[in-house]
């Protein structure tokens, strides 16, 4: 399989020069050259498959001969060795819990699955690799884990400041070794929009090597494919493909998913959950695609003003608006309604949704009342723990920390404060 800028000034590569670049030389991401259709069987028979064989299926195509079958089927295996439960909430919505890996956040499969293929790719480079990544939330912590003390990777994760959950702040911050964290005086977008302009500066790739661990690399976006296998596996009435719900911020995930069903994966429409970072769906109503300044909120691993993986919805869809209005729809959800779909849906049902999964419930209970015959999954992409506040607030009730945390959350913290500029994180990158 090769891989081709979406800038299209750069030579085609190999998913291998993919992954460990992270974005081309002209800025672009990169985008398969060819979508790989579905097995037929893989569909038929996905009820016997492992999710260890389900993901090495589907990843397969996509990775080519870079990595020898049987090192693929390992590292997949280590991806995924974790639950996916397809978790029923009411009798027409179920909740894709992907919060049971490390860190307790959707983002574990991308950076187990990145980290681990790095790691087979460099094993043999006498040079440190530098990964630089920036998050909203979730990306730097799973990041963190996923590379920590693998020989010959430095990671440097970008976070705003004040703008991440007290446990995910730990987890960006609290290990160490060969992970620096970085305290941005500013938003998600700013971090982006440094990294970003690492990757172009030629000083910079003079003094290290540098890739990405954001979703804008082929080898983090794409294993989110998984999710959307794994909850059709466990759909119970597969004649009636479910409606999907995502809570978007930089569109990666949702990306994957849609990837997934135009290969072949038999699902039905899907709906972008936003919160008051409403640019997309801005741009569904209007075509007219304006970032904006991203805007803190509760959900605030979405709090993205310029979605860097839209161009990548946008070439999976050939550039055609019609094509696109017809596969996703986008919604924006206050933090009002968060908090009190929160609320609602523990009172009524008993089950604990984190701000992220209720923005993306509430998008499904609103189209449910213009489809009444509609029934569909969220995905659920964070425990509620690293939302103590407001889930207390909407429930009244306090969320235990999982044991895994609990000693976590007593190491100091480390990280380097950072003004919102470039020319600071340079000089960071070259002397640090």
């Amino acid at each position: 399989m090769q891989y081709y800028s979406l800038n299209r000034q750069s030579p085609n590569v190999s998913f291998k020069e993919a992954a460990i670049m992270g974005q081309a030389p002209d800025k672009g991401l990169y985008f398969p050259e060819r979508l790989p259709q579905l097995e037929a069987d893989l569909v038929k028979n996905i009820d016997t498959l492992s999710e260890a064989e389900l993901a090495f299926r589907v990843i397969r195509p996509y990775v080519g001969d870079a990595i020898p079958e049987a090192v693929l089927f390992d590292i997949v295996t280590q991806t995924v060795n974790f639950p996916f439960p397809l978790q029923p909430v009411t009798a027409d919505i179920a909740a894709l819990e992907l919060f049971h890996g490390p860190t307790l956040a959707f983002k574990d499969v991308g950076a187990r699955f990145m980290s681990r293929c790095l790691g087979y790719f460099l094993k043999d480079q006498q040079k440190e690799v530098t990964v630089l990544v920036a998050t909203s939330g979730d990306t730097g912590g799973a990041v963190a884990s996923g590379f920590y003390g693998v020989e010959g990777v430095n990671v440097v994760i970008l976070y705003p400041q004040g703008r991440v959950s007290p446990v995910q702040e730990k987890q960006l911050t609290a290990m160490g070794k060969n992970i620096t964290a970085l305290e941005v005086a500013g938003s998600f977008d700013d971090c982006q929009r440094m990294v970003k302009q690492a990757f172009t500066d030629a000083e910079v790739h003079a003094k290290r090597f540098l890739t990405s661990a954001n979703s804008i690399n082929v080898a983090r976006w794409l294993p989110q494919q998984f999710y959307y296998f794994f909850a059709y596996k466990q759909w119970q009435d597969k004649s009636v493909p479910p409606v999907v719900v995502v809570p978007s911020g930089n569109f990666g995930n949702i990306c994957a998913g849609l990837l997934a069903r135009e290969t072949g994966l038999p699902l039905g429409h899907f709906i972008a959950a936003c919160n008051a970072n409403d640019v997309v769906p801005a741009f569904l109503q209007t075509e007219n695609w304006k970032p904006q300044k991203a805007v803190a909120t509760l959900s605030n691993a979405m709090d993205v003003g310029d979605p860097s993986n839209f161009v990548r919805i946008m070439e999976l869809f050939g550039q055609q608006f019609p094509k696109l209005k017809d596969r996703l729809s986008a919604v924006s959800i206050s933090d009002a309604d968060t908090i009190a779909t929160i609320g609602n849906v523990y009172r009524e049902t008993g089950y604990t949704l984190d701000p992220h999964g209720a923005v993306a419930y509430k998008a499904l209970e609103d189209y449910q009342q213009a489809h009444p015959a509609a029934k569909g999954l969220i995905l659920e992409t964070a425990h509620p723990v690293k939302f103590p506040d407001a889930v207390k607030q909407a429930t009244g009730a306090d969320v235990e920390i999982p044991a895994a945390l609990q000693e976590l959350m007593h190491q100091p913290k480390q990280a380097i404060a950072m003004a919102p500029d470039y020319a600071a994180f340079k000089a960071y990158l070259m002397h640090g």
